[in-house]
């Protein structure tokens, strides 16, 4: 199989289940654990050679911590985090960064997906950018109706797992 979709994807209620953080007194993430299947799913994507690049708002020790005590770190090709880049989602420069880290061009953005849990910050972003948006509509934490086309995401998925059928249906296409 062709592996061709390229997988940029967001972190908090998306990978990481922020209902579980734990700060120290400046705020950072000292402890987090994971939507239920995502370990699993950055796992299998990362085995299979897939490109996976975060694109997260949130300062960059924070996902260190998170992702070293998960033993995940290594799943990422790269990082594109708001706290480095001096924007956030929706920002195109978070889009930019990440293509930019990864050696792509405009030509690759049909093969990427941006995954996200935020209407306005990972489905508009995308949207805006010329990526296929994908919702992952698990967290109770936001709002999971668009309110209108830009904020309507190409894909629902329910449940972390249910990425990997649609990045094989992706594929295939």
């Amino acid at each position: 199989m062709n592996k061709k979709t390229i997988i940029f994807i967001d972190s908090g209620d998306t990978i990481v289940d922020e209902g579980t953080e734990q700060r120290d007194e400046k705020g950072i993430v000292i402890h987090a654990g994971l939507v239920p299947g995502a370990k699993e799913i950055l796992q299998t994507l990362h085995e299979r050679d897939y490109i996976i690049a975060m694109v997260a708002d949130g300062e960059e020790r924070s996902f260190a911590n998170t992702y070293e005590e998960n033993g995940l770190g290594h799943c990422f090709t790269t990082r594109t985090i708001s706290e480095i880049v001096g924007v956030q989602k929706p920002a195109r420069e978070m889009f930019q960064d990440a293509m930019e880290k990864n050696s792509l061009s405009d030509e690759d953005k049909e093969r990427i997906i941006m995954v996200g849990n935020n209407l306005k910050k990972d489905i508009v972003g995308a949207n805006r950018f010329g990526i296929t948006s994908v919702l992952l509509d698990w967290s109770p934490r936001y709002n999971m109706t668009p309110s209108g086309k830009e904020d309507q995401p190409d894909y629902v998925i329910h449940h972390p797992l249910d990425l990997l059928e649609l990045v094989s249906r992706l594929d295939k296409e």
